[in-house]
């Protein structure tokens, strides 16, 4: 059976399932069945669901929140079929590179596998191997959503404001960026450079061991980032870790233009010391000039309450067509950001902010860029960690550092800041 007929099969099911349930007089499960139909389907609908739960621009937030809970996992590669990969991906004997490698996984994934290894030189190592079959299956999925996509844009409807074919090219563009582990080991080798002034540990790439479906790299040691008790045991300063990082986060977007667009807990580790360290690169996003001004733009008006700068920011990024009421914008924006006006700047989150944000510009069908969108769910969820880490933590306070930088002496005095203020001391 082709794999376009097996996901046509699923979701036709899957449909039917959820009419019977609606005439049952069953309600709010739609979300979850949609999490369960994503999943069943295999890796690359995994994948769209967590893309889609970075973009609040798009869905609603109980869509977010749900798909946002999707497990990426999958069942063990036996071990003679991952040495099997690994003699045709390096070209030969896998004892040759690694004078140990551990038969059991760290961790098992839709697209990838990670195992422990030695090198001859004594050097710990991860070594991450793409799953055999994998690409010809998402090459086959993605056919399926691109015609999928024509099919939805033809159709009249309130996903007509939503450039589906363009989501579904972007998303292929990135799911194949995630299939290519060169690619993701210069990720890293970009990001390392970028950040060499600041105390956060990139793992070095192991290039001689490193092809298109292995990634070899630096094994790091430390404890995952929300492990609190943890951290405490190991007497790390939980404030100044939550100031680093927000400052490597902010430092990656607004400087470099280049960032990490995956942190969650699974992928950022303290070391001993207090040092933080950075995994998996797959996901990057690059955001231009104009986007990144946009964006500071934007946050720093939702965070001095100028909601009338905001749609203006908007408008000069193209989100916001002239055909926009501005004044029923703002005024929606006003009513829902009412309640943190009166909050000092140490106490405001961005959070609610920006999902105030997204729900207004839901209803007058405004979409984001994808640069824009998953930034700003990155910045998010970096303050969602910080805040975890140290629930005194403000991250307007840390932005508007940047932002007196970027705007001078007018964004020091519409924030308050002071403009030869320095960055937060870093842990």
């Amino acid at each position: 059976m082709s794999r376009a007929l097996v996901v046509t099969k699923v979701v036709s099911r899957r449909v039917a399932a959820t009419a019977r349930g609606r005439l049952g007089g069953r309600r709010g499960g739609l979300p979850h069945e949609l999490r369960e139909t994503l999943a069943e389907l295999g890796p690359t609908f995994v994948k769209l669901g967590q893309v889609l739960s970075t973009r609040p621009d798009i869905v609603p937030p109980r869509y977010e929140v749900e798909l946002a809970t999707l497990q990426d996992s999958a069942p063990r590669i036996p071990a003679d079929a991952v040495r099997r990969a690994l003699r045709r991906e390096l070209g030969r004997e896998p004892s040759e590179l690694y004078v140990r490698f551990d038969d059991v996984p760290i961790a098992a994934a839709s697209i990838g596998q990670v195992h422990g290894a030695t090198l001859a030189d004594g050097r710990e190592v991860v070594v991450k191997l793409r799953r055999p079959g994998v690409v010809s299956t998402v090459e086959e999925d993605l056919d399926v959503l691109a015609l999928g996509a024509a099919a939805v844009a033809r159709v009249p409807g309130p996903l007509r404001r939503v450039d589906v074919v363009g989501f579904v090219e972007q998303f292929a563009e990135t799911l194949r960026g995630e299939l290519d582990y060169v690619a993701e080991g210069h990720n890293a080798d970009r990001a390392r450079a970028d950040l060499a002034a600041l105390p956060v540990h990139i793992p070095y790439v192991v290039w001689e061991a490193t092809t298109h479906g292995v990634l070899t790299l630096e094994r790091i040691v430390g404890v995952k980032i929300d492990d609190l008790a943890g951290l405490d045991g190991a007497g790390v300063d939980r404030p100044a870790l939550a100031r680093t990082l927000a400052y490597v986060y902010l430092s990656m977007v607004f400087s470099h233009g280049f960032f990490h667009a995956d942190p969650h807990p699974g992928n950022l580790f303290v070391e001993a010391g207090g040092r933080l360290a950075m995994v998996d690169f797959g996901m990057v996003g690059t955001v231009p000039t104009r986007v990144r001004d946009a964006l500071v733009e934007i946050l720093l008006a939702l965070v001095t309450h100028d909601t009338r700068r905001t749609v203006a920011a908007m408008r000069g990024l193209g989100v916001a067509p002239d055909a926009v009421d501005e004044d029923s914008f703002v005024t929606e924006l006003d009513r829902l950001t009412a309640a943190s006006i009166e909050q000092p700047l140490g106490e405001l989150r961005l959070a609610p902010l920006v999902a105030d944000l997204m729900t207004v510009s839901r209803r007058h069908r405004l979409t984001f860029p994808r640069e824009l969108a998953l930034l700003v769910k990155t910045v998010v969820m970096c303050e969602g960690l910080a805040a975890q880490l140290d629930p005194d933590f403000a991250l307007p306070e840390v932005l508007v550092v940047f932002a007196a930088d970027a705007f001078g002496s007018r964004g020091a005095h519409e924030t308050g800041t002071d403009p030869g203020a320095q960055p937060p001391p870093l842990g």
